[in-house]
């Protein structure tokens, strides 16, 4: 599995109990969704076989095959884990997945070059763009609809409304 066909569509944020469960952070619009898509794997193509065992606090808690200890389990906290995009349905009209975002180009409203997309990410306050600038630097900014009111999968082009100007006009 290519490292740009694969999507994440969740991680083993933590052990759960001492005999190998873990929790899981999914990413899918419905949670339970996780595993229709078949066996996830992580990045470098290594399965993880699992089986749902319940929920707790948003998060999934599953067994995988093979792990049967607390520690075992602890070493795979940080593990993303997903599937190659073929087994993915296409998206709806004006829907994506996050992954068909990175490395487009973003613009300004006055189609100035800005930087380009270089993933989203979720620490648990909402989805946050970080953005690559030409000399290399990072920045960050809220995902939402008033700072990407332009998000175009097609055109190969995000725009973007810098936080300052999203101010000012909220302001007026």
């Amino acid at each position: 599995m290519s490292a740009s066909s694969f999507v994440i569509l969740a991680v083993i944020t933590s052990s759960h109990g001492v005999r190998g469960a873990v929790k899981i952070k999914p990413f899918t619009q419905n949670p339970d969704d996780v595993l229709v898509y078949g066996v996830l794997r992580d990045a470098a193509g290594k399965p993880y076989p699992m089986k749902m065992i319940g929920e707790s606090a948003g998060l999934l808690l599953a067994t995988i095959e093979g792990i049967t200890d607390r520690n075992m389990a602890d070493k795979l906290r940080g593990t993303e884990l997903g599937v190659d995009r073929s087994a993915l349905p296409a998206p709806d009209a004006g829907e994506y997945y996050y992954s068909d975002l990175e490395r487009l180009p973003v613009f300004t409203a006055d189609g100035a070059a800005y930087g380009q997309l270089k993933s989203v990410h979720n620490y648990g306050a909402g989805d946050i763009a970080e953005i690559e600038l030409a000399n290399g630097d990072t920045e960050l900014f809220p995902f939402n609809d008033a700072i990407f009111p332009v998000v175009d999968v097609v055109a190969k082009r995000i725009e973007i409304v810098l936080p300052e100007v999203v101010k000012a006009i909220e302001n007026e």
